[in-house]
């Protein structure tokens, strides 16, 4: 790992850390602690996947919306009006709903095949992303002189690396150049996450061989056809399996690419000496 023990994270003039885990743990929560104490830079990784990598997707979708009404479509045409989205680190819902929902169009949901095609612009976007890592830690340092860095990933990072395999592309690079933290929740986390889910279901991002095999599978139990389902059932069905999905893959991150921290431990943060005793006693934990 970057560090090799508390000691080593204590005395580093350079801090570096990858936050992964679940959304709605805390990742996001600390970054901003750790940005507002004006010593650090923050690579959302979210962000520059709508940026960089699906901004000219998410506004053309847009535009063919716009597209489909008359008085738009005149002025766009004349090139009168411009569409594009307006994501933030704390908005990034152009994002979600480009990726939408598979189902009944009726209800605002996607042909199955369509959902796979932005599934897989996501995955190719979200790696991408990944990799940029080292060029936005050079950039921070350089360009804009933050001595400390942080990467801020999706919840869909374990989707696309093998952490079993330690010649894995991905984690490899990431690994050389940040010190990889899961942020780990509990059983009341993962049911609270679930409830919230409940109540405003969002896309999400999934494994092929995953989304395959529970779409199939809800097609069966319900006794439907691919244009019948309810875009938001399916997602409130799916959402729980995927944390159990995942969870195996975010705790091989961590054993073999990492430290683990828990949520609970997080939100305990305040400044960023808090924080910098937590990775220590992490490090510590880990020996």
């Amino acid at each position: 790992m970057l560090y090799s023990s508390a000691q080593d994270w204590r005395d580093a003039p350079n801090k570096r850390v990858l936050f992964f885990g679940m959304s709605g743990l805390g990742k996001t929560y600390v970054s901003n602690i750790l940005r507002g104490a004006g010593r650090w830079f923050h690579y959302s990784i979210d962000y520059r996947i709508g940026t960089r990598y699906m901004g000219e997707y998410i506004a053309d979708n847009a535009k063919a919306e716009a597209m489909k009404v008359p008085f738009l479509r005149d002025l766009l045409l004349t090139d009168s009006i411009y569409i594009g989205s307006n994501i933030t680190f704390e908005n990034l819902t152009p994002v979600a709903s480009y990726l939408g929902k598979p189902g009944d169009t009726a209800k605002g949901g996607l042909p199955i095949e369509e959902y796979k095609h932005r599934q897989e612009q996501f995955r190719v976007a979200e790696i991408r992303a990944l990799l940029d890592t080292e060029y936005f830690e050079g950039r921070a340092q350089q360009l804009y002189g933050y001595p400390n860095f942080i990467c801020d990933t999706g919840g869909s990072i374990c989707e696309w690396v093998d952490a079993n395999d330690p010649e894995d592309h991905i984690l490899t690079e990431l690994s050389k150049h940040t010190l990889m933290v899961w942020i780990k929740g509990s059983e009341d986390h993962t049911a609270e996450l679930v409830r919230r889910f409940d109540r405003a279901p969002k896309p999400m991002s999934y494994q092929p061989e995953f989304l395959d095999r529970v779409w199939q599978e809800y097609l069966k139990e319900n006794h439907i056809a691919e244009g019948e389902v309810d875009p938001d059932a399916f997602i409130r069905w799916t959402y729980a399996q995927a944390l159990a999905h995942r969870q195996p893959r975010y705790q091989a991150m961590a054993d073999n690419w990492g430290v683990t921290v828990t949520a609970d431990q997080i939100s305990a943060v305040k400044d960023e000496a808090g924080f910098e005793d937590l990775i220590a006693s992490a490090l510590e934990t880990r020996g």
